[in-house]
């Protein structure tokens, strides 16, 4: 293997060359996890009308001052704004309120909302003010939540459901989005069996096929998944045509380490437009990762340990995939949840390698602890007892107890 190629290198050589899929106009139910292909601005302002924020009484601010529990102002009510009815044509006028209700549009002449907790009906078509409200208290004016024609989201945002309900506030129904990336999935190795076989000594399951199809699914690709090819250049190579010809990327989980690296490596260069942009990374777990390109196409090869193929999809794959889907490179790499822990225990790390170490977060009275888990790269259920993942930079010798970390939760 040729020299270790540094993390932050590996990340700039992922990033260069990946283009982004073209982009469709789908409905906002259509639109949940997508990518925005353009920039989007409000086709109004929001909300289009001033409108109350609290249920009580629409007043002119005036008429209240120094109001208070001992000495009310009274006001006579001049009716009810219903919800949804158009109140622009009933003008407030001095000495008067309205009742109104939260989200309700104020009438003319009223600049302010007295909360209903702080008022009383007296029966004789009179409300006590309790407490005075100043100009526009307890009022969403025009465009105070958003201006007409300002821009609200940026391309390359994925949108979340909160997005969405705010699109659909401002009448904004198909959206620009990303297409889906199509991932071609195949896996190398004579050894790998199907999950309904019973595995034969020397034999094992294919782990890495149904973790990276629901992995990759998650980072919002389409998954073709091409199953088990052998360790044999002609097999590899018509497997790896189909998957080229027919999707944006693809992943190959195992053929990366010593000894079936040449026959992948091999294959790969025998493409059209192809070259290997690396074939190591200074990682653990994770090493043996190769990226190259095949066809014009980024081809990710993963170790077949588990635990190696998922942290590596986690920390490169999915990072990949979200930028051919046309997100932001800036945010791509950063962890999607993170929390601060203090770890429980001293971590060794060698220098020169930057290390991921699963920890289980534990709770001890008011301070969150990051637990290492010790396990080697094919212990699958080390990772499923994990929580997340601490990186210790590739300068450091490793990390004491009580130091506060990062931890990017799965």
């Amino acid at each position: 293997m040729t020299a270790l190629l540094p993390v932050d290198e590996a990340v700039a050589r992922i990033i260069v060359g990946a283009a982004p899929v073209s982009c469709d106009y789908v409905t906002l139910n259509e639109a949940g996890g997508r990518t925005l292909g353009e920039p989007l601005k409000a086709r109004r302002g929001q909300p289009p009308f001033d409108a109350s924020s609290m249920d009580g009484y629409a007043v002119r601010a005036a008429d209240t001052f120094g109001a208070s529990a001992s000495i009310p102002a009274y006001l006579k009510i001049a009716g009810s704004i219903e919800m949804g009815a158009d109140a622009g044509k009933r003008a407030l006028q001095k000495g008067q309120a309205m009742r109104i209700a939260t989200g309700g549009m104020l009438p003319p002449g009223a600049d302010a909302v007295v909360m209903i907790e702080h008022t009383d009906e007296v029966g004789d078509g009179t409300v006590e003010i309790h407490r005075g409200v100043s100009p526009w208290e307890h009022v969403l004016q025009i465009g105070d939540d958003v201006v007409k024609n300002a821009p609200i989201f940026a391309r390359g945002r994925r949108l979340r459901a909160h997005d969405l309900g705010a699109l659909t506030g401002l009448g904004i129904t198909r959206v620009p989005v990303f297409k889906r990336p199509r991932v071609g999935l195949l896996s190398s190795g004579d050894e790998i069996i199907p999950p309904d076989k019973t595995p034969r000594p020397g034999q094992v399951r294919n782990i890495n096929e149904y973790a990276l199809v629901a992995m990759a699914g998650e980072a919002g690709a389409v998954v073709t998944d091409y199953g088990v090819v052998r360790d044999r250049a002609e097999a590899l190579r018509k497997t790896l045509a189909q998957a080229l010809a027919r999707n944006d990327v693809v992943l190959i989980s195992g053929g990366s380490s010593v000894g079936t690296k040449d026959i992948t490596l091999d294959v790969i260069s025998s493409f059209p437009q192809s070259e290997i942009v690396f074939h190591g990374i200074a990682v653990a777990p994770g090493k043996p990762t190769i990226l190259a390109r095949a066809a014009g196409k980024p081809v990710l090869g993963l170790p077949g340990h588990p635990v190696s193929a998922l942290v590596i999809f986690a920390l490169f794959g999915a990072p990949l995939l979200r930028v051919i889907g046309g997100e932001n490179d800036a945010g791509v790499f950063a962890p999607r949840h993170a929390v601060r822990a203090r770890l429980a225990q001293n971590v060794a790390s060698q220098p020169g390698r930057e290390d991921h170490v699963r920890v289980q977060l534990v709770r001890e009275g008011d301070t969150l602890l990051a637990r290492p888990l010790p396990g080697k790269s094919g212990a699958i259920f080390n990772l499923v007892q994990a929580d997340g993942l601490v990186r210790i930079d590739a300068s450091a010798e490793g990390l004491e107890a009580g130091t506060e970390v990062e931890v990017a939760v799965f």
